[in-house]
């Protein structure tokens, strides 16, 4: 959703391409006020993506901007209440052809201007569930909104109940998916800044996902809207329910073997390939040799270093032993290279040309090499014993 002032036309149609050309399938906008849907009518043409207007508290809104040619409308049944102010946003998207998203949330739905109400409601709805009066809240609601929508023989809608805790959202969506059959649109509400959201959103979004629940996602952040873009996109490539585009990077994590500069390393090859990458390419980047080998094996691109040096393979294929210095630029080009074999069909992504031998901990990338330089430490060979690879000093007899 965008950030900024609808009725700001040349900011908003910046904001919105900047987030259609980060990957957003759609994209709402708030139309608080008539500048707002008017804005519409210059807005549209200029845009890729189809948008939707964000309506509350006044229906007309929503009648103006279904006139401004919007592609989608989205209602609170919080705050639109009135019946008949309902079925004319109905019927105006009925002749248009146009889908509503009746979207509650666990702030807009609880009565809070009327105390004694809000305590009847609460104690009516009041279940055995933790949340339970909440969850029976906001379905209620929507059953009463929903028999509104089917009256008017009107069945072009989603579905959305957020709420900022998790849980609750995983609870809320798991119970409508059971009990409605209309397309679920997903998000945690509130869900603060991109630091803590993240962790917030993931948390219930994937894990309803994994389940088979919902439609559409938005992850909400109090930061630049991009990152919602971004962190989504993430999510739906990781569950596998999108294909990736891009760099799928993969990286080790701290310990105390690393011998090299890899936190720095990382970023480095992220931001470069971001800017230069558009095939799924898998890109390993590890930082010693106990996790390197077996990483390497399955991406198309790796690199695992140590002792201030770096081997780099493309698909199981040793193509370098380069110095810490040229790690980056030796990485970025073997990227480049590989991603166009792939464009021009001389190579597959995922597939691998030989088995990788991990080199010797002591000696090639081992912390070990000083010693063995200084004759502290005996160098050491790879075997095979039985398909296993195994090192044993230089000269000694193998079983």
């Amino acid at each position: 959703m965008t950030a900024g002032y609808t009725h700001d036309i040349d900011k908003c149609v910046a904001e919105i391409n900047r987030m259609a050309a980060a990957g957003a399938d759609i994209v709402r906008v708030a139309v608080p006020e008539k500048k707002d849907t008017d804005a519409l009518r210059e807005i549209i043409p200029q845009v890729r993506v189809p948008i939707v207007a964000d309506v509350h508290f006044h229906f007309q809104r929503a009648l103006e901007a279904v006139e401004a040619g919007v592609h989608k409308i989205r209602l609170n049944p919080g705050n639109i209440t009135d019946r008949a102010q309902v079925i004319d946003v109905i019927q105006a998207c009925k002749a248009k052809g146009l889908p509503i998203r009746v979207g509650v949330n666990e702030g807009s739905i609880i009565e809070r201007r009327d105390k004694q109400k809000r305590k009847e409601e609460l104690g009516k709805f009041f279940a055995q569930h933790k949340q339970g009066h909440l969850m029976a809240l906001m379905i209620a609601k929507l059953e009463e909104y929903l028999d509104i929508f089917y009256e008017q023989d009107f069945y072009d809608i989603a579905i959305s109940a957020k709420s900022m805790d998790a849980a609750f959202v995983f609870d809320i969506y798991s119970a409508i998916s059971e009990r409605f059959d209309e397309p679920l649109h997903l998000g945690v509400t509130h869900a603060g800044p991109k630091e803590t959201g993240c962790i917030r959103s993931i948390a219930a979004l994937s894990a309803l996902m994994c389940n088979g629940v919902g439609d559409t996602i938005r992850i909400s952040y109090a930061n630049d809207p991009i990152y919602e873009v971004e962190d989504g996109l993430e999510l739906l490539w990781s569950l596998g329910l999108r294909e990736r585009k891009g760099v799928d990077l993969i990286a080790c994590p701290t310990c105390g073997r690393i011998q090299v500069d890899l936190f720095t390393l990382v970023q480095d090859v992220r931001k470069a390939l971001a800017a230069e990458i558009t095939v799924p390419i898998k890109v390993a980047v590890m930082g010693c040799i106990v996790n390197g080998p077996g990483e390497a094996e399955g991406a198309d691109v790796a690199i695992f270093a140590g002792d201030r040096r770096g081997i780099i393979y493309v698909q199981g294929e040793k193509v370098a032993n380069v110095p810490e210095p040229e790690i980056l630029d030796r990485l970025l080009n073997e990227c480049r290279e590989f991603q166009a074999k792939v464009m021009r069909g001389e190579a597959k992504l995922g597939e691998k040309k030989v088995d990788i031998v991990p080199p010797d901990p002591l000696g090639e990338l081992g912390s070990g090499f000083d010693k063995i330089a200084s004759g502290n430490v005996e160098k050491r060979v790879a075997v095979t014993v039985g398909g296993e690879v195994k090192w044993s000093l230089q000269g000694e007899p193998h079983a």
